[in-house]
């Protein structure tokens, strides 16, 4: 059954995408480099945007199926245990 609602994650058409914001760029290079070993253990990967220095954007979506599938949202679920809530 399809997820309908990963908190902080948006539906952006046949996309979801999550912004974090950290205190530092140190501390959001980490979360990317966690998110990039989480992604490569599951064999699905994300678009991931560093910018103003310490925000991480990840967009998630099936490529070859160009559409939001089971993948992305488990996946997304993960990413989000990754970071503190608060």
């Amino acid at each position: 059954m399809m997820h309908t609602r990963i908190p902080g994650w948006k539906r952006k058409g046949n996309k979801i995408e999550k912004i974090f914001i950290f205190e530092s760029f140190l501390k959001a290079l980490d979360f990317v480099n966690k998110v990039g070993a989480l992604a490569e253990g599951a064999g699905h990967h994300p678009d991931i945007h560093i910018f103003d220095y310490k925000n991480v954007k990840l967009t998630l979506t099936t490529h070859e199926l160009e559409m939001v599938t089971e993948k992305d949202f488990v996946l997304a679920e993960k990413v989000n245990e990754l970071q503190p809530q608060g």
